[in-house]
């Protein structure tokens, strides 16, 4: 049945497939009972952050009370009870999306915090959810085939959500009318494109701009991260700087909902880690080692750049990484080979899902940018096709205060293959393996 469906997906328009979304939609919300319109539903939408807002979120209004449900790229919870996204979607298919919720619903959960990434508003799965808040983070550089390599068409697909959330009609939940509210990153660039829609609240956030939640005096190291907003004094476990700004927009859709002050700070010290997020990996060796979801060039930037305040200047930065095939952005290879040539001492090249391309084309694509960015093969540019003996190789290159970023997939439960086949894949595990291996050796 699956080979059958992926040949009909090569034979039909990608629009045409797209658009088969939006009733299929609508069908499994009614068919559910509509779950979405009897609780408060938090939308974020953007490039980068949403996985780390939506933990810090669920974190901080668990602490102020709530019983909350996530749908997140990395895991999925409803209330205390967590798992890992198996589906290799941030937003599941709308069957079993309209499920989630319904057992969130059936678990009591009062609110839920969702992820809604572009490529899944192309597939329409945003219909038959009626969001109550949406959390814009902003948006990068990400011209991905899902948009036909176009950022204007990947606004479109974004700001679908934006428009059907300010037209939809307001809930009444506990007595009382849940206000439309849009939460957005003032730091964006296309901040203004975002927040044209009629919304009943519009509350900023930002580092660098001038907002009604700027996260200040910023410090990170390796204990964790500390800011202020508003003059109110918050601390992360979460390492690097770009985690504050996360936490102010956390931060201000919690205050919306009206939870306190110390239950923000509470829920913020309380989370411990986000899976496949900066996430250490310690099996008693002398050397740091960290997974990461960075798959693309801001997001690998910002983690080297976060690494390179955490190593001494007489250690070494050590990153694996690689690049996605399937028709994702092929133009960013070669740019994340620059950066990490640029930024890392030593670069390893690897799989990541390279689908139906071919893994070594993806590779040598990466590392055309290495080179340029000075570095040379098999001295501190190695290519290993296998990511399992990839993992291997940056663990033995690294020594005593090295720093190791293990990128790209984070917590990502499968590795996409040829011919629609996916392989069983958790980065934090094999590298806890291969570490276990590297130290009794």
């Amino acid at each position: 049945m699956k080979n059958i469906k992926n040949h009909i997906k090569k034979l039909m328009p990608k629009a045409m497939l797209d658009n088969f979304h939006y009733p299929e939609a609508k069908y499994y919300s009614r068919k559910k009972h509509y779950p979405a319109e009897k609780m408060i539903v938090i939308g974020i939408v953007g490039s980068k952050g949403k996985t780390t807002t939506a933990n810090m979120l669920w974190s901080v209004l668990t602490s102020g009370g709530h019983k909350v449900g996530q749908v997140s790229t990395a895991n999925i919870r409803i209330g205390e009870k967590e798992q890992l996204n198996k589906w290799h979607m941030t937003m599941p298919g709308s069957k079993k999306l309209q499920s989630l919720l319904k057992e969130m619903y059936m678990a009591k959960c009062d609110v839920v915090i969702m992820e809604v990434p572009s490529e899944a508003q192309t597939q329409w799965r945003h219909i038959g959810i009626n969001f109550d808040i949406l959390i814009f983070t902003g948006v990068e550089k990400e011209i991905m085939a899902a948009h036909r390599n176009s950022m204007e068409i990947l606004h479109k697909h974004n700001l679908r959500v934006f428009k059907y959330t300010s037209k939809n009609s307001k809930k009444i939940l506990g007595g009382k009318i849940i206000p439309k509210t849009l939460i957005y990153n003032a730091d964006s660039k296309h901040y203004k494109m975002y927040t044209s829609e009629n919304f009943d609240h519009k509350i900023s956030f930002s580092v660098h701009a001038k907002s009604d939640y700027q996260a200040t005096n910023i410090s990170s190291a390796a204990d964790g991260t500390r800011f202020r907003v508003n003059g109110e004094e918050y601390k992360l476990n979460l390492i690097g700087d770009i985690n504050a700004k996360n936490a102010a927009s956390a931060i201000a859709t919690a205050k919306t909902l009206g939870v306190k002050t110390k239950s923000i700070q509470k829920g913020l010290s309380n989370l411990q880690t986000i899976p496949g997020r900066m996430e250490p990996i310690d099996e008693g060796q002398d050397f740091m080692v960290f997974v990461d979801y960075a798959h693309d060039q801001v997001s690998l930037e910002l983690l080297l750049e976060t690494g390179r305040k955490l190593v001494s200047k007489n250690n070494k930065m050590i990153v694996l990484f690689g690049g996605q095939g399937g028709g994702r952005d092929k133009l960013k290879r070669s740019e994340m080979g620059s950066i990490a040539g640029r930024l890392a001492d030593i670069v390893v090249i690897s799989d990541d899902d390279p689908y139906d391309d071919d893994p070594m084309e993806i590779i040598e694509d990466i590392a055309v940018g290495a080179k340029k960015a000075g570095k040379t093969l098999d001295n501190d540019l190695f290519l290993v096709q296998d990511r399992r003996n990839g993992i291997r190789k940056v663990l033995e290159l690294a020594k005593k205060d090295d720093l190791v970023f293990v990128a790209c997939k984070g917590a990502d439960q499968l590795m996409m293959i040829a011919n629609g086949k996916s392989l069983a894949w958790d980065d934090r595990k094999v590298t806890r393996e291969e570490l276990k291996k590297l130290i009794k050796h």
